[in-house]
């Protein structure tokens, strides 16, 4: 069996380690654009600072696909997926009796005028571009305050910027992590210098349009979403809404065609979700059982604070607080009749390693115990 994956982020080397691991011993095919498949978090904190270059976020070292008999052909895109088979930028056909799309996805820009002029952070090259304008003094606007624009934000104050962040919404992702938690990451914006200004951007033109008037900047910042990557899968005639439609074992509307990652309709979550796709593309590819679904977990690292959040806060009905916004390390978790269903923690992840078995168990939780450090969560853990 030929087996060809387009696409080289996070979720397309997942599914082809995940196929060597399971024992398929076909032929293994992964097709990437960019020069070797390397790790998309890094290229808005080290990558970005310069404190890694892009071989130190490699996603693999160049000779596992060697060892793993995975064909890399790099520099170069599929312009077509034909019966049979892929067709590559050069006319060449790669035959292929299974395709996985890891195509992933691009940066949104919104309909403002100018915006196309603004700086967005997808791929090591905009990386490259921005970190060419974010010099020692250089005042640069970060429109968008979630995951990608706080990094970057905090990324620019650290190479010596002085940095506007703007965003409609008071607390940003307090979806994920909770209300309280989320203003306190917002307010660590002001402590290292940031401005934080609550509000959209109304036009790039010859400078940017906040609310309070006009103002000039070196730089311009994009950290407002992500637009799947679907043109591959609609010229095929594939079912897409807004992302590409999927089973429950990753299989789109065509049975020879699987799809991963960002571009993929099924998803949820951030970075592992994409290797939780891989493996279960895998599986199908396979005729494996899948494997067991986990709960969605995600991080971010911004001032020096490690935040890692699990679980849907949204579905709480209360929140424990477990130390204080003051501490070196704390967490929330949020409770639904008796059990946790999310935890974030700031620079403790055991709680959320912890969170993680409590919500894939169901494991019911005491709110005392829950919030009194003293406890060791592992513990609780025991039903």
């Amino acid at each position: 069996m030929n087996v060809v994956i387009v696409g080289g982020g996070i979720a397309g080397v997942s599914t082809a380690a995940a196929l060597r691991a399971g024992g398929f011993d076909g032929d293994l095919t992964l097709v990437d654009a960019g020069e070797f498949p390397y790790d998309r978090p890094p290229l808005s904190k080290d990558y970005l600072t310069g404190a890694k270059d892009l071989g130190r976020i490699a996603l693999q070292p160049p000779q596992w696909y060697d060892e793993q008999a995975v064909r890399l052909i790099n520099r170069t895109r599929v312009t077509g997926l034909r019966p049979g088979g892929v067709e590559l930028q050069d006319g060449t056909l790669l035959p292929a009796d299974r395709v996985v799309l890891a195509t992933g996805g691009g940066a949104a820009r919104p309909p403002i005028p100018g915006c196309e002029r603004a700086h967005v952070l997808r791929t090591a090259e905009d990386a490259d571009r921005l970190r060419a304008v974010l010099r020692p003094g250089a005042r640069v606007l970060v429109v968008g305050a979630g995951l990608i624009g706080a990094e970057v934000a905090s990324s620019a104050v650290d190479l010596g910027c002085e940095v506007v962040l703007a965003d409609p919404v008071a607390r940003p992702l307090a979806a994920a992590v909770g209300a309280e938690l989320a203003a306190w990451l917002h307010e660590r914006h002001a402590v290292r210098g940031i401005t934080t200004v609550q509000a959209g951007v109304e036009s790039f033109e010859d400078g940017a349009v906040l609310a309070g008037g006009r103002e000039e900047f070196d730089a311009v910042v994009l950290g407002v979403g992500m637009v799947p990557e679907t043109a591959l899968a609609e010229a095929a005639g594939l079912r897409v809404d807004r992302r590409i439609v999927v089973n429950t074992g990753q299989v789109t509307s065509n049975p020879a065609i699987l799809a991963v990652g960002d571009s993929a309709r099924s998803r949820d979550g951030h970075w592992e979700a994409a290797q939780h796709d891989g493996a279960r593309a895998a599986a199908t590819i396979l005729g494996a059982p899948p494997p067991p679904p986990a709960a969605p977990w995600f991080w971010t690292d911004r001032h020096g604070r490690h935040v890692e959040a699990v679980g849907h806060m949204a579905q709480a009905d209360r929140t424990v607080l477990r130390g204080s916004f003051a501490d070196p390390a704390f967490s929330v978790f949020g409770l639904r009749d008796g059990l946790v269903v999310a935890a974030a923690a700031v620079d403790d992840p055991n709680a959320v390693r912890a969170a993680r078995r409590m919500i894939d168990r169901r494991i019911p939780a005491d709110p005392a115990r829950l919030g009194d450090p003293a406890v060791n969560l592992r513990t609780l853990l025991r039903p």
